[in-house]
C-alpha cells in the first residue's frame, strides 16, 4: 500500500459576490467566498454551452485579510489549495456536509491596469515562519551559467 498522500488544488476564476471579512470569537480573520470556475469543453456538452462550477473557499488569518482588501464581484482571483469535508448537524437535527477549498495562496489574474490596486504580486506563505510574506514576480530574468558542450560525449 503506498504512502502517497497529496491534497493540491489550482484555481482560476470570478469572485461571485464581495467577500466579507469576518473575525472567529479568538480574533482570526476569515473569509468565505465562491469562486465561478468555467469547465472546459466536454463533448457530452453538444449545443457547446459553457458550463461553470461554483466552489466554495474559505481563507484564514493574513491571506483573508489580502482578499478582502483587494478583490471585489466579479475579481479574477488564482488560488492553491487543499480540499476539505466538514459535517454539521443542522437545527432541525438533520446531519449536513460540506465541501470547501481552503485557500493556501491568492494571487492576481488580471493585470495591473485591471485590477483594483493590484500590484501583480501574490500573497504566499513563508513555510520557515509565522510572518507572512508576498512575492511578486522577478524583476529581471534570471541569470544563468552557459554550459560548455564542445566536450567529446562517449553516446
Amino acid at each position: 500500500m503506498s504512502a502517497l498522500n497529496l491534497n493540491k488544488v489550482v484555481l482560476a476564476g470570478r469572485i461571485t459576490a464581495d467577500p466579507e471579512l469576518k473575525q472567529t470569537p479568538s480574533g482570526v480573520s476569515v473569509v468565505r467566498f465562491t469562486l465561478a470556475v468555467n469547465r472546459r469543453f466536454s463533448k457530452s456538452n453538444e449545443q457547446g454551452e459553457q458550463q461553470t462550477d461554483f466552489i466554495s473557499m474559505v481563507a484564514w488569518r493574513q491571506t483573508a485579510e489580502f482578499i478582502s482588501k483587494y478583490f471585489r464581484k466579479g475579481s479574477a482571483l488564482c488560488v492553491t489549495g487543499s480540499i476539505q469535508t466538514r459535517s454539521w448537524t443542522d437545527q432541525q437535527g438533520q446531519k449536513r456536509y460540506g465541501t470547501d477549498v481552503v485557500v493556501d495562496e491568492a494571487m492576481f489574474v488580471d493585470s495591473r491596469s485591471e485590477s483594483t490596486g493590484g500590484q501583480g504580486n501574490a500573497y504566499v506563505p513563508d513555510a520557515y515562519s509565522t510572518t507572512p510574506s508576498y512575492s511578486s514576480a522577478p524583476s529581471t530574468a534570471p541569470n544563468f551559467e552557459e554550459l560548455n558542450t564542445d566536450d567529446d560525449l562517449p553516446f
